[in-house]
């Protein structure tokens, strides 16, 4: 290994990321899956790099928990952020988690997905044609943060003219998850949790009141729940729906940013998409691939477990790094190499086991459609200025991308 690989894996604390990590994490995930792939940071924590490790953590839900309350206490406190994060669905281990997972799932079954899809068609093309009406338009605002937004809105069936806030509030929780927040990101996150509440008992109770059709509307399945009687609590209920539009959010954004990022920087894949649409599926996993949405997961050690030669004392927490697992070569043959017809493909993206993303065939057919339907609108276009990153290490994407479209 070089000295500078070396020099990367060796300095390398989640708790004090530097600019170019942010700008480019790759080098420092390849020289951590070579050098250090079970990295122990300074606070005790370990962060794991290598896919087989991850399926390992994965899979093993007795010795890897997703339960957070040991975890978020110290971070949040007696918090609303606290609340939220340890009621909603991702961050709770079985039976809670399959419980609310059963009640979720019911309501994203195929049929209710396929049903989407017109609704999804005519949202995009909307779009295009407010884009097609300009000469330079902002890739991340005027098209891939308004799709999941609108559709997670409807899926819980808000009203449109009450769908203004969902996205900052979305953004404002889901940035208190980085590994090391201020107050302001703090205070900023709680005062989002405590309005998205407010609102969607108001929302609720009107629910209540004049129940939609369960197949279409979430929100209605949930409060219904299954013909055995088995229902979500209220807080379960509430919590839950902010957990639904925030996972359905950011991420497919950053996917559908991501993906037409990717695809401009690699203009000969991107020809190549476009003389063969069929391939849209196939690249869509790419793109969750080889810029994955999601970059980090957590668990922490249950029971006393060995990993990669590391022994780790039940306590410990151990940082899930998908963005390093998705380019691992024992797994993904060249794997820095962007290719939209990539087979196999067994990516991370989603997680995989108990928790695999209840929401992944949403995910697909949201990309597929936002990002085949701009192609063909727009094979010409071009990124036109410099893009600028998130800044987030959890969750990677753009805030804004500006563009041309040089048709």
């Amino acid at each position: 290994m070089d000295v500078q690989a070396r020099e990367l894996s060796d300095s390398f604390d989640l708790e004090r990321l530097t600019p170019e990590f942010y700008a480019d994490p790759y080098p420092t995930y390849r020289a951590l899956r070579e050098n250090a792939p079970v990295k122990r940071m300074p606070n005790g924590c370990y962060v794991l790099t290598r896919y087989d490790d991850l399926i390992t953590a994965y899979k093993n839900t007795k010795t890897f928990s997703s339960d957070k309350k040991k975890e978020f206490l110290p971070k949040y406190g007696d918090s609303p952020l606290y609340e939220h994060h340890t009621t909603s669905l991702v961050f709770n281990d079985p039976p809670a988690h399959t419980r609310v997972r059963r009640l979720i799932m019911g309501a994203l079954s195929p049929r209710a997905i396929a049903g989407m899809e017109p609704d999804l068609i005519a949202l995009v093309d909307s779009l295009l044609d407010r884009i097609a009406r300009k000469e330079r338009f902002e890739l991340i605002g005027d098209f891939a943060s308004a799709i999941p937004v609108e559709v997670i809105g409807n899926l819980l069936d808000v009203p449109h003219e009450e769908r203004e806030p969902l996205r900052d509030w979305s953004l404002a929780i889901l940035g208190a998850l980085e590994p090391v927040i201020g107050k302001e990101v703090f205070d900023r996150g709680n005062n989002a949790v405590k309005d998205f509440l407010a609102y969607l008992e108001t929302l609720v109770e009107r629910r209540r009141a004049r129940p939609g059709n369960p197949d279409r509307d979430v929100l209605t399945r949930l409060i219904q729940g299954e013909d055995n009687g088995e229902r979500l609590t209220a807080k379960e209920l509430l919590h839950n729906c902010i957990f639904l539009l925030n996972a359905g959010h950011e991420t497919t954004t950053n996917l559908i940013g991501n993906g037409l990022v990717a695809l401009d920087n690699y203009p000969d894949e991107k020809k190549r998409l476009i003389a063969q649409p069929d391939l849209i599926k196939s690249a869509v996993e790419e793109m969750l691939r080889y810029e994955s949405s999601n970059q980090l997961g957590n668990r922490m050690i249950v029971e006393d477990t060995e990993l990669g030669g590391t022994k780790m004392p039940a306590g410990t927490l151990v940082t899930l790094c998908i963005g390093a697992a998705n380019r691992d070569p024992a797994q993904f043959p060249d794997p820095e190499r962007f290719d939209i017809a990539r087979t196999p493909n067994r990516h991370l993206a989603f997680g995989t086991g108990a928790h695999q993303c209840a929401g992944m065939a949403l995910a697909r057919l949201e990309g597929a459609i936002a990002i085949s339907r701009f192609l063909a609108r727009f094979p010409n276009y071009t990124l036109d200025g410099e893009p600028v990153r998130g800044g987030r290490v959890r969750f990677r994407g753009f805030l804004s991308v500006p563009c041309s479209i040089n048709a």
